[in-house]
């Protein structure tokens, strides 16, 4: 009997009281199966259940309170779920973390640094926490301030680091050791045109290179322009999802769409017959 593998060809892992492995998770970057979050009486993930394609650039969009941070928190093992199963690239990251977070890179929104290293000394040190030998990470470090354009502030502290100097050592850190998928939470949320520009860069040819990213945003417009598939979220529950030109529909943009998705088609419109650009 062959034994079931992920979608790098690795074994996938059974575990004690298991007989068989979920075959629908091979092929999938992530996979998630019947994932619930409740606190008190509101779900802020409502039993989900979600595939990422290996090598696909992916949107998760929602309004606020939707559930993404909480689904991408549970998803990155920083959150524990009330029900429901995760795999990153085969590997569980509930039932097998090391494995799970092996291949995971990690960009989370409002990220806290370790402020008196300066950037070249934080992958550093990220690297060496990861068990890459002291060379591997130094070049591996020069090489990521080179691309995502920090070189000249490789040696100042990260203190100092304005908001995209600092989204972009973080995704340096989050790819320092090669993840297969890299989940980014508002990576280009308050940063500026030209590190915005060197983000999107790195990000579309890390895909090219076979990886796979997975994207939370509020901007429609980036996320319809960067990526090939796209999950909309409302209310804690997956609403719509696939490749991006299925979700749009009939609608011009994805934005149209989502409104019409979430239920916001009419807001803002009527009322305020007040409100004028001059006074009689």
């Amino acid at each position: 009997m062959t034994e079931p593998t992920s979608a790098s060809g690795r074994p996938l892992v059974a575990y004690p009281g298991e007989d068989t492995v979920d075959p629908s998770v091979a092929g999938n970057a992530l996979a998630i199966r019947g994932l619930q979050k409740r606190y008190g009486d509101k779900a802020a993930v409502d039993n989900i259940t979600l595939d990422v394609p290996v090598g696909s650039f992916f949107g998760l969009v929602g309004p606020n309170g939707a559930g993404k941070t909480t689904t991408l928190s549970m998803v990155t093992g920083l959150l524990r779920p009330d029900a429901g199963r995760i795999y990153i690239d085969g590997a569980d990251v509930w039932r097998d973390p090391v494995r799970a977070k092996a291949r995971m890179g990690v960009l989370p929104d409002g990220l806290r640094l370790f402020e008196r290293l300066s950037g070249r000394e934080l992958l550093m040190y990220m690297g060496r926490f990861r068990g890459i030998p002291v060379a591997e990470v130094r070049s591996r470090a020069d090489e990521l301030l080179k691309v995502l354009d920090l070189a000249d502030a490789g040696n100042k502290l990260v203190a100092d680091y304005s908001t995209g100097m600092r989204k972009k050592i973080t995704l340096a850190a989050a790819l320092l050791h090669s993840p297969r998928v890299l989940l980014l939470d508002e990576p280009l949320e308050a940063v500026d045109p030209v590190s915005a520009r060197v983000i999107r860069t790195v990000l579309t040819r890390f895909t090219q290179g076979g990886g796979t990213v997975i994207l939370s945003s509020h901007v429609m417009a980036l996320v319809e322009e960067l990526c090939d598939h796209v999950a909309v979220m409302a209310r804690g529950q997956i609403i719509a999802a696939g490749p991006v030109a299925q979700v749009r529909g009939g609608s011009a943009t994805l934005d149209d769409a989502f409104m019409h998705l979430v239920g916001a088609d009419e807001l803002a419109e009527g009322g305020l017959s007040w409100l004028r650009s001059s006074q009689d």
